[in-house]
């Protein structure tokens, strides 16, 4: 078991969050349950998956979770995107968030294979 507190990727993909809740108030009020629900549900997905997969009994479990929490930050640039195309999202907002979940997604994946299987 880990202590969530003390990774990283979780701080790191928390503050994240934080970044998608600042700039999605700026999509139309149409989008309110559509792709503003569907970008912040698919942002907070990531840290909550890793720190339930930190208090997970076993390595095999926690893996499962980075694993949903990759794809969950694959989901969310998947969600940027159209935001993008569509001019809800300026180009420099648009590019900070696709980068910063690449290199969340790149921490995870390295925390991921730093888990060692269990025999």
């Amino acid at each position: 078991m880990h202590n969530y507190k003390e990774l990283k990727i979780c701080h790191r993909s928390m503050d994240y969050v934080v970044k998608i809740y600042e700039v999605s108030p700026n999509f139309p009020k149409e989008e309110k349950y559509g792709l503003t629900a569907q970008l912040r549900s698919c942002a907070i997905s990531v840290p909550s998956n890793i720190s339930e997969g930190a208090g997970r009994g076993t390595n095999k479990q926690f893996k499962r979770l980075l694993e949903i929490s990759m794809g969950s930050i694959n989901e969310a640039q998947t969600q940027i995107e159209p935001a993008f195309r569509v001019n809800y999202l300026t180009e420099e907002i648009y590019k900070s968030l696709i980068d910063e979940a690449l290199q969340i997604y790149k921490m995870v994946l390295a925390f991921y294979n730093s888990i060692k299987d269990e025999k």
